[in-house]
């Protein structure tokens, strides 16, 4: 079994989601006391909000590097980035590392053309939605990709950082995310990615009358297969 190399803390809440579904895989595949082998490092988020909001993408790599440099040291095989908008500096952390980083998008985008869907919406922060790091993973496989429009943009986006980042979880929130998500596919969309790794705390598959692609779900199960490949 490889060592998963993990890096967390943008949010807690998500990276515990990674925790939990990596080692249920584990034991679903493998059965009887087994678990997973892996190494968390979990920053501070405040320090990284900061750096996102002031655009200091660069501070924000070298504070990312340096987990990654440190989860290489304890042994991990490899390193999943716990969180969407962080995989902005995926080539600036690989650079410095020289284990490979299982990027979040590919795994989705695998996931999106396995169920031959060619158009998506997609939900995630601001920096995920309106800026092209993690969209163009997706159109380079051939995936059409549809955002919400402004006003709703910033209502994905205030609900990630003030609520579900926090561990709150409100049934209004979820309506207004169905609702988005609605108008999302009456433009075309035929799947819906959860491009933040909260997001699916709040939305689940019986909130969309088409697939949801949860990326913590993905990005965790993606690991466990490579794993134990």
């Amino acid at each position: 079994m490889k060592i998963i190399g993990l890096i967390g803390g943008m949010s807690w809440e998500s990276s515990a989601e990674y925790y939990r579904i990596i080692n249920e895989e584990v034991k679903q595949r493998l059965g009887g006391l087994h678990s997973a082998k892996c190494v968390l490092y979990s920053v501070d988020f405040e320090e990284i909000e900061v750096c996102q909001s002031d655009g200091e993408w660069d501070k924000a790599a070298q504070i990312l590097t340096e987990a990654a440099r440190s989860l290489e040291a304890a042994g991990a095989d490899f390193i999943l980035i716990c969180t969407n908008t962080m995989h902005k500096v995926t080539n600036e952390i690989q650079a410095g590392i020289h284990i490979p980083i299982m990027h979040i998008a590919d795994i989705t985008a695998q996931q999106v053309l396995a169920k031959e869907i060619k158009t998506v919406g997609l939900l995630g922060t601001k920096y995920t939605m309106e800026q092209d790091f993690y969209k163009s993973r997706l159109v380079a496989k051939g995936i059409k990709v549809l955002i919400p429009k402004d006003a709703d943009r910033e209502i994905v986006n205030t609900v990630i950082y003030n609520e579900l980042c926090l561990g709150q979880i409100v049934d209004e929130s979820r309506a207004k995310y169905k609702s988005i998500i609605e108008d999302l596919i009456e433009q075309g969309a035929e799947g819906i990615v959860l491009g933040c790794t909260e997001i699916g705390l709040l939305v689940k598959p019986e909130d969309s009358t088409v697939p949801l692609f949860d990326t913590t779900l993905l990005h965790a199960i993606g690991a466990v297969g490579f794993a134990l490949e």
